[in-house]
């Protein structure tokens, strides 16, 4: 019985050990940024929705709203969503939004698309394979936030 339970504590801490180190890896990257004037395509893993067209239909999620105030307006809004705004350049924003266990740090890209009105959008996870729909709940929430107003 003593074998086991230290046998399971071993396993136990060397997973606590490979989560604390792709949280830290997580924290050194930063988002793709514009790719020939469009936001990065999604890689093939689940942990990633995009808004622009042409992104596969498993990672496909629509544009948001476009506030009459711009940029600034989707910035209040991911920042009240509990996001880091850490590039704002022209019609292109970047944030950051930290898990609270752990502290993996996810992107969300903004590009202001002017021909079609709205803010092409792009959430993904730095690392890792599955993230459980949290990037697509958090467009959904930023999308819900920027109709109410808030």
């Amino acid at each position: 019985m003593n074998t086991l339970l230290i046998s399971l504590a071993a396993v136990l801490a060397g997973l606590l050990a490979v989560l604390l180190v792709l949280a830290l890896w997580s924290r050194s990257g930063q988002a793709p940024g514009l790719v020939d004037g469009r936001l990065a395509p999604c890689p093939g893993t689940p942990n990633c929705v995009c808004s622009e067209a042409g992104t596969a239909s498993t990672h496909a999620i629509a544009a948001l709203p476009l506030p009459s105030d711009g940029l600034a307006g989707l910035r209040i809004a991911i920042e009240a969503e509990g996001g880091r705004v850490a590039v704002a350049q022209g019609d292109y924003l970047g944030a950051g939004f930290r898990s609270a266990l752990f502290g993996f740090v996810d992107d969300l890209e903004i590009r202001i698309d002017r021909a079609a009105g709205v803010a092409q959008v792009r959430s993904a996870s730095r690392v890792g394979y599955s993230d459980g729909g949290v990037n697509r709940r958090r467009v959904e929430a930023l999308r819900d936030r920027l109709a109410a107003g808030k």
